[in-house]
């Protein structure tokens, strides 16, 4: 995916100053892309900038809740990528008429890819509202821009993830309390995500028109998920799953200690969150296990930090 003619294209990302979206960037920077991240506030997005070669990459404004600051992102762009998401706020403009007004414009413009980023679990007669915009945007997309393909994660993790670092932190304590105890996820890597959505929009031709869900090697429990995350910090606190009518009596008052928890995701919880067909495999990337890499940004939820551990070998030899 090298080449002289890389270096003219075009690739738009929005949310690309996101969590997930600094690994799409760095994905696409590697091929000599010019990437144009468009997002709500563009200086977010700064920290991209020693990744990226001189004149590589465009940072622009865009509000998902004001369609018409879309259309400059868009313009121009050889592909367009849409990571945005939220658990709050207005969903049906962020989830739905968003994207479709993306697809809209990146069909209208003559974009050779398009890349929606939606969520496993997604069912537009879902309880949870989140579910129901993502359905809402996925189907948008579908009608305007019937060659997109979309991406459906599992729970992402990595090194500034939301996730692994909340529940590690409250690994601290010596009863961690776990909601949804017996849910199963399928944890994916950021790094493997970003590199497989970079390549949907880069190889529309082989990728487009599908729909991949992505998750990692290993489906855990969040109970069990709980006790990886805990080992890999270096902690070994008691996992107490709670019993649900625990779980829908906290999301009703929208908070869990250390873990503030919404009605919304407590109706997600309520199903299992694991990748059905073509996965990674598809992209050519090998999965990355979370117990192999979060040790690396969890070291330092150990007693004396992050380097305690080589300290204490080095004082056995």
């Amino acid at each position: 995916m090298t080449g002289t003619h890389w270096h003219q294209r075009i690739v738009t990302v929005f949310g690309g100053g996101g969590f997930i979206g600094r690994y799409v960037c760095e994905a696409l920077f590697k091929t000599g892309v010019r990437v144009r991240v468009a997002q709500r506030t563009p200086r977010d997005a700064f920290f991209l900038q020693p990744l990226a070669a001189v004149g590589q990459l465009d940072l622009v404004r865009a509000d998902f809740t004001r369609p018409d600051t879309l259309g400059a992102a868009v313009e121009g762009a050889w592909g367009v990528i849409n990571l945005v998401g939220a658990f709050s706020g207005k969903l049906d403009a962020i989830h739905g008429s968003a994207p479709g007004r993306i697809a809209e414009l990146a069909a209208a413009t003559g974009a050779e890819s398009l890349v929606h980023v939606s969520a496993i679990g997604v069912s537009e007669d879902s309880p949870s509202t989140y579910a129901r915009t993502k359905a809402a945007g996925e189907a948008a997309v579908r009608k305007a821009y019937p060659r997109a393909s979309i991406v459906r994660p599992s729970v992402v993790f990595g090194p500034e993830d939301d996730f692994t670092n909340r529940f590690a932190g409250m690994a601290r304590m010596p009863f961690l309390p776990v909601l949804g105890g017996g849910t199963r996820f399928q944890p994916i890597f950021a790094r493997d995500l970003g590199q497989a959505i970079a390549r949907a929009a880069l190889e529309p031709e082989r990728f487009g028109g599908e729909t991949y869900e992505l998750g990692g090697p290993d489906v855990f429990t969040m109970a069990e998920l709980n006790a990886v995350i805990a080992e890999a910090a270096g902690q070994s606190p008691e996992i107490l799953p709670l019993p649900n009518f625990v779980g829908d009596a906290m999301s009703r008052l929208g908070f869990l200690p250390g873990a503030p928890i919404t009605r919304d995701q407590w109706l997600m919880l309520q199903k299992d969150n694991v990748a059905s067909g073509p996965g990674l495999e598809a992209f050519g990337i090998t999965p990355t296990p979370l117990p192999a890499v979060a040790p690396e940004w969890l070291g330092r939820f150990h007693k004396g930090g992050r380097f305690a551990s080589r300290r204490a070998q080095a004082s056995v030899g």
